[in-house]
């Protein structure tokens, strides 16, 4: 069996899903599982849909009003005939997420947000299931909530390996084109948990590994892994060929292209791993496999913005030892904030952090306790992989650096804007 993955942006509207017939069509789709996306912006609009809810605004119904008009206007340039029953289906769907948040109880942002944005996928599988079916290409709807199962960490939950093994080996027919949502699993109780953002291509490594797959295919609207972001970056060029190792490095340092939870399962049962275009979809695109590292070795620019630099020191001039660390980053752990880079010297330590969920003015109030805290806001984090001094000047021209680390293969810098 074949793995896919289609996100957001392939399925974005109408033009989109007939797309994905297309590829499924060119490159064949008996005996795949196909994992996808929300639609588009859904999860950005269902995102607004949740602070709507705990706001308590008059703009709540207004919000989830236009998720459904997007929703319904793919639904009418797909389906000449509204009787056909993906409308009652999708209907059903925005029924279901009404009343949760019409019945909803629980106080708890994380569990709240898992209910909430699981109906972005929910309803584009079904829309794509039911359009495959239309044009004659029989499918099997999967809910990936009864096959992959974690633990009640909202919003990042990991994943329980053995009973998802179980449930997947058991219960995926074979000779047959699959349809399942990505980023979504259950906890013990069956509420619907979610991967972290992004999480869809985790969800395809996740049934390949079960599955023992021929292979993961991940459909971009890019030709494949660049080595640089061609939003950022002029002349960006294709890697044809790397290995597990530099995709897990790069993944690490925050290469979109590949989510960093993907490619561990992969790589433990050697799947490789296809990242494609979807516009173009018999270009060669990239290969991930074993022991062939990048090819040539091109310096590889990963950029993450809005990022928070944040300095402490000892507020005594006593040295910054083991035991202050540990307790520092048990904190980051705490309070769900990412490091992407860490340096310290005899009296402070300084680390470029991610702050995806607010809550650094939580920490930063337990922090000043004990150390001075100086910090920088909206600073961008650069990684070079393979670095040269052609590649070191491109990033901080015109720009100030606040903190610059090498090692022999890469080298971060964290810069602001002049």
């Amino acid at each position: 069996m074949r793995v896919f993955k289609f996100g957001g942006a392939s399925v974005k509207d109408a033009a989109g899903i007939k797309n994905v017939q297309h590829v499924l069509k060119t490159v064949g789709y008996e005996d795949v599982l196909l994992v996808v996306s929300a639609m588009g912006k859904t999860t950005n609009a269902l995102e607004l849909v949740i602070k709507h809810y705990f706001d308590k605004s008059a703009e709540l119904n207004a919000a989830v009003q236009e998720v459904k008009k997007y929703h319904n206007q793919i639904l009418l340039d797909l389906f000449e005939d509204e009787n056909n029953a993906v409308f009652t289906a999708v209907s059903e769907q925005f029924a279901d997420l009404e009343y949760f948040l019409a019945h909803n109880k629980s106080p708890n942002y994380n569990f709240v947000y898992d209910q909430v944005v699981s109906y972005g996928e929910l309803i584009s599988t079904t829309i794509l299931s039911h359009y495959m079916n239309f044009m004659g290409m029989a499918t099997q709807w999967l809910d990936v909530r009864n096959f992959v199962k974690t633990d009640a960490n909202y919003r990042d939950a990991e994943v329980d390996w053995e009973l998802t093994q179980a449930n997947i080996s058991k219960n995926v027919k074979r000779k047959t084109l699959n349809i399942t949502q990505g980023f979504l699993g259950s906890d013990p109780n069956n509420f619907t948990t979610t991967l972290g953002r992004e999480g869809s291509d985790y969800t395809a490594a996740i049934f390949a590994y079960c599955l023992n797959a021929e292979s993961v295919t991940i459909w971009k609207d890019v030709p494949g892994v660049m080595n640089a972001d061609p939003r950022y970056f002029e002349n960006a060029s294709l890697l044809n060929q790397i290995s597990y190792r530099e995709a897990i490095e790069l993944a690490f340092y925050g290469a979109t292209v590949i989510h960093p939870k993907t490619l561990q399962p992969l790589q433990k049962k050697e799947i490789p791993l296809y990242v494609k275009s979807f516009i173009n979809p018999l270009l060669q695109g990239t290969s991930v496999s074993k022991g062939v590292d990048l090819e040539p070795y091109l310096p590889c620019f990963i950029v993450k913005r809005n990022q928070l630099l944040i300095s402490l020191s000892s507020i005594d001039f006593s040295f910054i030892m083991e035991e202050n660390i540990s307790e520092i980053f048990a904190l980051f752990h705490q309070f769900k904030i990412k490091v992407n880079l860490i340096q310290n010297s005899a009296i402070s330590f300084s680390v470029c952090v991610e702050d995806k969920f607010n809550n650094f003015t939580a920490l930063n109030a337990i922090l000043s306790k004990k150390f001075k805290v100086d910090f920088e806001e909206n600073v961008t984090l650069y990684t070079i992989r393979h670095f040269n001094d052609s590649a070191a000047q491109t990033v901080e021209a015109n720009k100030t650096v606040l903190l610059k680390q090498v090692s022999r293969e890469t080298m971060q810098v964290v810069t602001k804007e002049v």
